[in-house]
């Protein structure tokens, strides 16, 4: 795709990555015990959409800005709370003041309790060195110059024994599944009773069949397939949708982004509604 993020910083694949993120999240916090949160491709944390560059592409308003400006959805509490976190000024009630859209690094920290952790990978020097100002200087919360797929063979498995990988390439490499597939392998090999959640785009279907293919051949026992569909996928040029690969996921979330995603297009106005939810292995 070979893209900075800040053109897309808020969009509607943004809105279906982070509102299952923080599901996840919440279903982890369901128990005493700390986990751990490992962000393979952290990005620079904060996302002003102030700036010309996501002014240009305009992707937020039709992504959080149409959210935020629909009724609320009880489902979206602790993403919501997240926001106003980072929008001190924000009033809450609607898109108007709303302005810092926070990355995946920020939507975790403010999730994590005192037991729990955050690792977060940045292999690009600007955007590390980005994520290090964006981010509140916290025990709980490292950042790491580091390539994240290599960082899992350190980070595995965490002492805590709980959490969650958090993989989200900028799909910048013409061999990026085959990557995926190979790295997400090996590291459940390492740990295999982690949650992981691996983001995709949905561009090129014919590829996607493959991806998923290689996934279901791996072994891993249980795989959820999630997809967002706003664009009819009628051209392969262009982002049509938002994918999420998840791995042993939490007691029913299945049913909770079964629910999400209608209501997900309804809010943002979204003129083509398409929802997969489906088991590649069970």
């Amino acid at each position: 795709m070979n893209y900075r993020h800040i053109f897309h910083a808020g969009n509607r694949c943004d809105i279906v990555k982070h509102a299952a993120l923080t599901l996840i999240l919440a279903h982890l916090r369901a128990k005493d015990k700390g986990f751990a949160v490992i962000d393979t491709h952290g990005g620079v944390g904060l996302y002003d959409l102030a700036d010309p560059r996501a002014a240009k592409t305009g992707e937020a308003d039709a992504g959080i800005k149409s959210l935020l400006n629909a009724a609320p959805l009880p489902a979206l509490a602790d993403y919501t709370a997240v926001l106003r976190k980072v929008n001190p000024a924000w009033d809450g009630a609607r898109a108007g003041g709303f302005r810092t859209y926070p990355g995946s690094p920020l939507i975790a920290f403010h999730m994590l309790r005192p037991q729990d952790r955050l690792e977060v990978c940045e292999l690009h020097p600007e955007d590390a060195e980005a994520l290090r100002l964006n981010s509140p200087a916290d025990p709980r919360f490292r950042i790491h110059r580091r390539d994240g797929y290599e960082a899992l063979g350190a980070f595995l498995p965490p002492p805590e024994k709980r959490g969650l990988i958090l993989v989200d390439p900028p799909f910048e490499q013409p061999d990026e599944f085959d990557t995926l597939v190979e790295r997400v392998a090996a590291a459940h090999r390492k740990w295999p009773t982690g949650i992981y959640m691996v983001w995709y785009p949905v561009k090129d279907r014919p590829a996607l069949w493959k991806f998923h293919e290689a996934l279901a051949k791996t072994g891993i026992g249980k795989i959820l397939c999630a997809e967002f569909i706003y664009e009819p996928e009628t051209r392969a040029d262009r982002l049509n949708g938002s994918g999420l690969i998840i791995i042993n996921p939490p007691w029913k979330l299945d049913e909770q982004l079964s629910a999400l995603f209608p209501a997900l297009h309804a809010a943002m106005k979204t003129t083509y509604a398409g929802t997969t939810i489906k088991w590649l292995a069970e």
